[in-house]
């Protein structure tokens, strides 16, 4: 289980405000669950399929992805990340912090 990754509350909160809230139907289930499985399947280069049970049904993991992507969410959301910090050349700017201490 070394191998989970979970956002933590302080990475999801920074996240939060990028999120859809026009939702229809059925409230979505835990946001910051779904979005560490997601990244844990994008780090792995693993297939949803593959997806650990324990991130919630792999097709909510895959939908919400796609979905996501279809609205833009992802773009907006790594535009802002972009934004915050960091030189590309060295990974990150002097003093700034990475993504894991914000």
């Amino acid at each position: 289980m070394s191998d989970i990754f979970w956002l933590s509350e302080r990475q999801f909160s920074r996240l939060a405000p990028f999120l859809p809230t026009d939702t229809r139907g059925k409230p979505r289930v835990d946001d910051r669950r779904v979005i560490s499985g997601i990244v844990h399947v994008l780090k792995s280069g693993g297939r949803w399929a593959d997806a650990p049970s324990i991130y919630g049904p792999r097709k909510t993991l895959y939908n919400r992805f796609v979905r996501w992507a279809a609205k833009g969410v992802w773009t907006d959301i790594f535009h802002a990340l972009a934004a915050a910090g960091g030189d590309r050349a060295h990974g990150r700017g002097v003093g700034a912090p990475s993504f894991e201490q914000v």
